[in-house]
C-alpha cells in the first residue's frame, strides 16, 4: 500500500545539510511534518524554519541523545510514521595511513548510529505501520581504495536493513535501503577539494559509478522510495546494474577492474596526500576537528 506523507511525521537524521536537509524540504512540500536531527544546531534551525519543522541537536552515537530526540519529536507531533537514518561521515585516507580513531568513528556513526536510531524509533514507527529508510550507499557493493571504513559501514547498513525487514514484515512495517552513488553534497565536494587522487579516480571510474547526481534529484528519488515503500532505492537508477553484478564484483575480476582504472595508483597517491591535510575528515564535516 502506498504511503501518503500528508500529515505524517518524518524523522530524519543528518538533516542539517546535504541529502537530509533537502529530503526534509521535499517531504514538507508533500505535506509531511518533519523532525530534523543532527549535530549542527545553527543549520538545523535554519532548515526547520524553512519547513516549519521540529529540530533536535544530538549525536546519533549517543543513545541517550537519540532517545531524547525521539521523545522531543513525539511531544511535538504525537507520532513518528517514517524514519530516515541518513547521518553519515567519511574519513580521509587509507587503512595504512588513516588514524584508527577516524576509521572507527566512521563505522560508529554510519552503522552504529543507524542501529541506535532504529532501536529508539522502532516501537513508534511500527505502531504506525510506517516505513524505515536506511541510507546505505553504492559503496555497500562497490569497493574503492581509501574508503575501507565507509564501504564496510554501508555494507553493514544494507544487511541490517535486510534483517530488519524480515523481522517486522508481519507487523506492517516496511523497510528500505538507499544506495546513492556520488551525490553533489559537501561530503563529496570536500573529498574532491582535498584530494587530487580522488578527483582523478572519480573521472576514471566506469559508468555508472562515475555519475554525479544533484542533491535535489537524490532527495526526490528517496522520497518516491518512501512513498512506494520500496525495498531498494538506487540513485541514479543505473546503480541497480552494479548491484546485479555483485557476484562478479566479489570475484578477482573486480580487483583487476579497479586496478585497470587506477585503484592501486589511487591508494599510493592518497597515502602521500592525506597526511598533509592534518585532519581526518572534510572541512564541512561536523567531525572536522578530529
Amino acid at each position: 500500500m502506498r504511503l501518503d506523507l500528508r500529515d505524517r511525521t518524518v524523522l530524519i537524521t543528518g538533516a542539517a545539510r546535504g541529502i537530509g536537509a533537502q529530503l526534509a524540504r521535499a517531504a514538507a512540500a508533500r505535506g509531511a511534518r518533519v523532525a530534523l536531527v543532527g549535530r549542527e544546531p545553527v543549520l538545523l534551525q535554519q532548515v526547520a524554519a524553512e519547513v516549519e519543522g521540529h529540530w533536535y541537536e544530538c549525536d546519533v552515537t549517543d543513545q541517550a541523545g537519540v532517545d531524547d530526540a525521539v521523545a522531543s519529536t513525539l511531544q511535538r507531533f504525537g507520532a513518528i510514521d517514517v524514519v530516515v537514518a541518513n547521518a553519515g561521515i567519511a574519513n580521509i585516507g587509507t587503512v595504512s595511513t588513516g588514524a584508527v580513531d577516524a576509521l572507527a568513528r566512521t563505522i560508529e556513526v554510519n552503522l552504529t548510529g543507524v542501529v541506535r536510531t532504529v532501536s529508539a524509533t522502532l516501537p513508534h514507527v511500527r505502531a504506525a505501520r510506517g516505513h524505515v529508510l536506511l541510507v546505505s550507499s553504492a559503496a555497500a557493493f562497490a569497493a574503492m581504495p581509501g574508503m575501507a571504513a565507509y564501504c564496510a559501514s554501508k555494507a553493514g547498513v544494507e544487511q541490517f536493513g535486510n534483517v530488519l525487514r524480515l523481522e517486522n514484515r508481519r507487523q506492517g512495517l516496511t523497510v528500505g535501503t538507499a544506495h546513492p552513488s556520488w551525490i553533489d553534497t559537501d561530503l563529496v565536494r570536500d573529498l574532491r577539494d582535498d584530494l587530487d587522487s580522488f578527483r582523478t579516480a572519480q573521472r576514471r571510474l566506469p559508468w555508472p559509478l562515475n555519475s554525479v547526481v544533484s542533491v535535489e534529484q537524490c532527495a526526490e528519488a528517496l522520497l518516491r522510495g518512501i512513498e512506494d515503500r520500496r525495498r531498494k532505492v538506487y540513485v541514479p537508477r543505473s546503480i541497480a546494474v552494479v548491484q546485479a553484478l555483485r557476484p562478479v564484483l566479489l570475484s578477482g575480476f573486480a580487483d583487476r577492474l579497479v586496478d585497470r582504472f587506477g585503484g592501486t595508483e589511487l591508494a599510493e597517491r592518497m597515502e602521500a596526500e592525506a597526511p598533509r591535510l592534518g585532519r581526518s575528515f572534510g572541512r564541512s564535516s561536523a567531525e572536522a576537528g578530529r
